[in-house]
Order: C-alpha cells, then sequence, then structure tokens
C-alpha cells in the first residue's frame, strides 16, 4: 500500500462508516486469543477473473489480476501486523491455469505476478520464495522469481511463499523424483526404499520443507474445495471459506477468519 492509499484510507476512516468500521475490526482484534494464533497461513486467492468482469467489463482481465494482487501485497501486511505467524502462503497460479490460459491473457498474468513477487521482495520485511514447477514457467521470469528469494535469504522475518505453476500433484510427483534419486545416489535399491520408506522422509521433498503445514487455509469467492492445494500438508488443516471475490477480501475478513481459527478445538486426527 502507498503512501497515498494510506492517507486515502485514514481519511475514509473518519467518516461515520469508517469510524464503525474500525470500531468492529479493534472488537475483532480484542476477541483474538493471541495465545492460538497459526503459525502457518495459506491462501487461495480466488475470484479475481469473476471482479474484472463485474467491476471492471470494459477492461482487460488483468485489470482483476492487479487488484488482487494488490490485495495480496496488503493481506502479507496484515499477518506481520497480526504477530505469531512465522508462514504465509499465497496460491497465485496453478498448473491448471498454466495449460488452460490463452497466451494473451497468461502472459499478462505472468507479468502481474513477476511484480507481486519482486515488490514484496523489494519490501525487505520477509524473505521470499517461490514454489512450484519453475520448469514450466519462461526463463526469464522464474530467474527473477529465484533473485527474489536470493535477495531475501538473509531477512529475519516472516517467510512468504508464492505458490507458482503449483499443483498438489506435481508436488508429490517431484517429492517422489527428489527422493527417489537421492536414495539412489545412496545406493538403495527399489526393493529396499519400498520396504524403509517412511512418511518423514517424503516430507523433507516436499517444496515446503523444513516449514510447519498450514495451520489455516483460506478460500475466497465462496468456492469450498481445495483443488489441490497442499494436498499432503492439509491433513489436520482448519478452513475458512468467505463468500467474497478477492479483491473485494477485507481486514476485517482476515480478523474473523482468525477469530474462527482460534476458537475451534484441534485434534489433530485424534
Amino acid at each position: 500500500m502507498t503512501r497515498r492509499d494510506r492517507l486515502s484510507e485514514k481519511i475514509d476512516r473518519m467518516h461515520p462508516s469508517g469510524l464503525l468500521y474500525s470500531t468492529y475490526e479493534a472488537r475483532l482484534v480484542g476477541e483474538l486469543d493471541k495465545q492460538a494464533m497459526p503459525r502457518h497461513v495459506a491462501v487461495l486467492a480466488d475470484g479475481n477473473r469473476r471482479w474484472a468482469r463485474m467491476n471492471a467489463p470494459d477492461q482487460p482481465l488483468v485489470t482483476g489480476y492487479q487488484a488482487g494482487a494488490d490485495k495480496l501485497k496488503d493481506f502479507v501486511g496484515w499477518c506481520q501486523e497480526i504477530g505469531g505467524i512465522q508462514v504465509v502462503t499465497l496460491w497465485v497460479l496453478s498448473t491448471d491455469n498454466l495449460s488452460r490460459s490463452e497466451a494473451d491473457e497468461l502472459n499478462p498474468l505472468l507479468d502481474v505476478i513477476t511484480q507481486l513477487v519482486t515488490d514484496l521482495a523489494a519490501d525487505g520485511r520477509w524473505r521470499v520464495q517461490a514454489m512450484g514447477d519453475m520448469g514450466l514457467l519462461p526463463r526469464p521470469m522464474a530467474e527473477r522469481l529465484a533473485e527474489a528469494k536470493r535477495s531475501t535469504a538473509q531477512v529475519d522475518g516472516m517467510l512468504v511463499n508464492v505458490a507458482i505453476a503449483y499443483g498438489g500433484r506435481h508436488e508429490l510427483r517431484d517429492a517422489v523424483r527428489s527422493l527417489m534419486l537421492a536414495e539412489a545416489k545412496r545406493g538403495t535399491t527399489l526393493e529396499q526404499l519400498a520396504q524403509d520408506l517412511d512418511i518423514d522422509q517424503i516430507e523433507q521433498h516436499l517444496y515446503t520443507k523444513g516449514m510447519p503445514d498450514p495451520d489455516l487455509i483460506i478460500r475466497t469467492s465462496g468456492e469450498q474445495r481445495l483443488s489441490g492445494f497442499l494436498m499432503w500438508q492439509s491433513a489436520h488443516s482448519e478452513f475458512y471459506f468467505c463468500e467474497a471475490l478477492w479483491p473485494d477480501f477485507r481486514r476485517v475478513d482476515f480478523l474473523r477468519a482468525l477469530r474462527s481459527y482460534s476458537q475451534r478445538e484441534r485434534r489433530f486426527g485424534r
């Protein structure tokens, strides 16, 4: 959010309706159990195309993608402000999107995503990394994503994963490939691997290795499915589905999701 945007927001909040909104936000924050905040929050930022068709029917669909990217930057800031959240994962482009989209729609979207990752890295408050099958992306884009990771590697802050060219089945395939190659280098036979394979071994080859599994997964636009997002990692996640299209997702919606999460009793399959 730019300085001008922040000033505009402050002016809006001085309006009676804005004051009511601020009061409600403050109440929600007060209701949060700060000892029960999620360590890892993931979001399926869904509804950008529909938002564009409803709010900018005479504009190209990239208008919706840009609005969604702006909201993603806001969202990361909200997570930072709440405190206690260690990892944020943003799903912005699936492998299905890559295969189904026309070039005249896909290329502007890739540009928006590249700029999003660049902006997040330039903020300087968090570590940023792309997560997915980078081999499916244009080389210049993959190189810029790799540079964002290198430039923020030493930042002592929240980790922001941007899931690009990501599919849950692709991730599991890549994890199995990586595991088999690693074991082959150690001289392990397929028979030995089949007999000794352990769950922890697979986890060490996922895109999210070394990170806590997502505690809370948010999906917008009214859809109530995960569409393959973090298939392995979401076994014990809590889900929150919101009707708002992603560009319309507000901080108060995020606070409601956190309140809902903090009020649940997590059993982890027990």
